[in-house]
Formats: C-alpha cells, sequence, structure tokens
C-alpha cells in the first residue's frame, strides 16, 4: 500500500457534487470511513503530492475508493496496535 504521510495535506470529494473535505489525509480518510456505501463509490481524494502507482508507470493525484478504504484498513491497524 501506498505509504501517504497522514498530514499531507489532501481533498476528499464527491463525484455527486457534495461539499468537499479539506484538510490532511487523515481527516479525509476519517470521513470516508463515515460514508454510506454508496457515498464510498462516489468519493475521491486528491492528493497534494502524487504518489507511484504499481499499476502504472506514472505518479497520480487522485485515490479511487478501493485504495482509500485500503487506507481505512490502515487507520484501524495502526490505532489497534497503539493500544
Amino acid at each position: 500500500m501506498m505509504n501517504i504521510p497522514w498530514d499531507q495535506p489532501a481533498t476528499l470529494i464527491d463525484l455527486d457534487g457534495k461539499t468537499p473535505v479539506i484538510g490532511v489525509l487523515l481527516e479525509c480518510v476519517m470521513h470516508f470511513a463515515l460514508f454510506k456505501p454508496f457515498a464510498k463509490e462516489q468519493a475521491r481524494i486528491l492528493l497534494t503530492r502524487p504518489v507511484f502507482r504499481e499499476d502504472r508507470k506514472t505518479r497520480t493525484w487522485v485515490l479511487n475508493p478501493d485504495e482509500i478504504e485500503r487506507l481505512v484498513e490502515r487507520l484501524r491497524a495502526e490505532r489497534e496496535a497503539s493500544r
């Protein structure tokens, strides 16, 4: 999984046109975790610094729902490990 720092500025956008969440990656991931399945399908995170992808030759600025879900899992794992 991409090792993006939690404090990297990011924007959680919704393809349905709802108000974006502008903050850091951690805040965007926490908001995404609360979404219902339909809203998750419509969500994307726009990064301020592009990341490398295994399946692409170039870096990308946008995280798709499946990638955001993996970040939710990473957050949960990190919180469990810190207990």
